[in-house]
């Protein structure tokens, strides 16, 4: 008896389930991911052809004892007097990964700015303003999402600030 093919799940992360519940406009890529390349980031530019300034890495900081998240392009990094000064912090420090992880309910190189368990206060970093569309995790390694910013910075509530580093 032949086995009947998986159906693909069409909304398969809380980060789409919350776009697709959001009634935004937004695109699935889905790539391969290479667990030996070095940068989760870059890896999803190139594996997509996309320009790595219109793709955006999602990082969890400790701003002052609260998880803070910065979105930054995958070209540069991110700049953590810069967050700190965007919420209304004073120093910040990349959180521990696995807090980041729990908190976040998605794993490292594929924690998305949408549907995470908790929450967060969100900083996008200003240049994704001068992109019509921007990439950023689906909610896993292997899948990116393409939105509009401003849509990405309604539904995350996030405030753009140029936290990034060229």
């Amino acid at each position: 008896m032949a086995k009947k093919p998986k159906k693909q799940q069409s909304g398969g992360t809380p980060a789409t389930v919350a776009l697709t519940a959001a009634g935004v406009d937004f695109t699935v890529h889905a790539y391969d991911h290479d667990p030996s390349h070095p940068s989760y980031g870059e890896e999803a530019a190139e594996a997509m052809g996309v320009s790595p300034e219109r793709v955006f890495k999602t990082l969890v900081a400790d701003v002052d004892g609260s998880l803070v998240v910065g979105v930054v392009p995958v070209a540069g990094s991110l700049d953590l007097k810069a967050l700190a000064a965007a919420v209304g912090g004073k120093r910040a420090t990349m959180a521990d990964p696995a807090l980041a992880e729990r908190t976040t309910g998605y794993v490292r190189g594929g924690i998305s700015p949408l549907g995470q368990r908790k929450k967060l206060p969100t900083v996008i970093d200003d240049s994704a303003d001068s992109h019509a569309t921007i990439c950023v995790s689906a909610g896993r390694r292997g899948l990116e999402v393409e939105l509009a910013p401003g849509d990405l910075a309604k539904l995350t509530e996030a405030v753009l600030a140029p936290i990034g580093r060229g």
